[in-house]
């Protein structure tokens, strides 16, 4: 039995996160309850913190934050039958409607009726339970730890950016930005095939670990501008959201070459249009990421992206503000998860 109440870190205005005790959720027929095990904090978490909103997505009331997790199966709806009580699984943390053109097609990432934790008014996992829908939980090895399970998440943006990139054997790809989505995608770009990686960032702690985990090049470009790096990659996946980086990296981007927008940062780029004309190169965005979970969850448990390795701290539900500030007050965090039952 499942207790009637359950704990929950509550943002209730900008800067304010209260942990209050809250109904536990009754799943619907063809949903799940997962006890949460692990959930990593993300920026977006972050920004709606300090900021209450990002771009047209506002906190109008409290929120729960959190969208990285991983947990057990611990009750089921009358009608899921996908997974047995007692199975760890990672969580796919939007609900699309299921039946718009965009779902219908294939690409569910673009409902206009998503309903995606932690974005208001939508609940996230900073609490002990959640219910979720069948489809959109999976079963995880035991060769998975609760956090890399949890980071199946970051990792499936990855996994949507090289994919949307075309990255295959042999692609040079240039990544900027070396905080958790630039360190897992370089990764990623391996694991696809990728001849050369190199990446850029201001922080050498980042570099190093992205030079680990990815055998990259990296480029501190607070001590050598980009465009003196020599490099002339065929894709580029822009993961810093930040405007001047993702320009500069743009020049370097060889003929018919490909970018992928992947960081979230300013609202307007300045785009070195007759680069991108001369050379035709192709420029798209990615928005989270539809049918990644299978692939990311292989990646994964193969040992080709290690997620374990991003993971600097460990904070329980009361400690979620420093959770989410965590990277602000130390150089060396990369990824800090908050595990409801610490």
């Amino acid at each position: 039995m499942t207790a009637e109440t359950m704990r929950a870190a509550v943002l209730r205005g900008i800067k304010d996160i209260v942990v209050e005790q809250r109904p536990t959720p009754v799943p619907g027929p063809r949903e799940v309850l997962v006890e949460v095990r692990s959930v990593g904090t993300c920026g977006s978490d972050t920004h709606y913190y300090e900021h209450g909103r990002i771009g047209d997505f506002v906190v109008e009331g409290p929120l729960v934050l959190g969208h990285e997790a991983s947990g057990v199966v611990v009750a089921r709806g009358s009608e899921a039958e996908k997974h047995r009580i007692g199975q760890r699984v990672a969580i796919e943390p939007g609900m699309p409607c299921l039946s718009c053109p965009q779902c219908r097609t294939g690409r569910y990432n673009l409902c206009p009726r998503m309903r995606f934790f932690a974005t208001p008014p939508v609940d996230g996992a900073f609490c002990e339970y959640v219910a979720v829908h069948e489809e959109f939980v999976y079963p995880v090895p035991d060769s998975l730890s609760d956090d890399a399970a949890g980071l199946i998440e970051p990792l499936s943006v990855g996994v949507w950016a090289c994919q949307k990139a075309r990255v295959s054997p042999g692609s040079r790809v240039l990544i900027t930005g070396a905080g958790p989505v630039g360190l897992i995608t370089a990764q990623t770009a391996r694991a696809f095939g990728a001849s050369e990686v190199a990446i850029t960032d201001v922080n050498p702690h980042r570099l190093r670990l992205a030079a680990e985990l990815a055998d990259a090049v990296t480029v501190n470009v607070a001590e050598q501008p980009l465009s003196e790096a020599g490099l002339e990659p065929e894709v580029l996946l822009e993961c810093s959201g930040v405007p001047k980086a993702a320009a500069e990296a743009i020049r370097t981007v060889g003929r018919a070459g490909r970018v992928v927008l992947v960081g979230m940062g300013g609202d307007e780029l300045p785009l070195p249009l007759s680069h991108v004309q001369n050379f035709e190169i192709e420029l798209t965005g990615v928005f989270r990421y539809a049918n990644t979970w299978p692939t990311a969850i292989s990646l994964a448990a193969s040992g080709k992206v290690d997620l374990d390795r991003l993971v600097t701290h460990h904070f329980g539900l009361d400690e979620v503000e420093q959770a989410l500030t965590a990277s602000a007050q130390d150089p060396t965090a990369v990824k800090s998860v908050v595990v409801p039952s610490r």
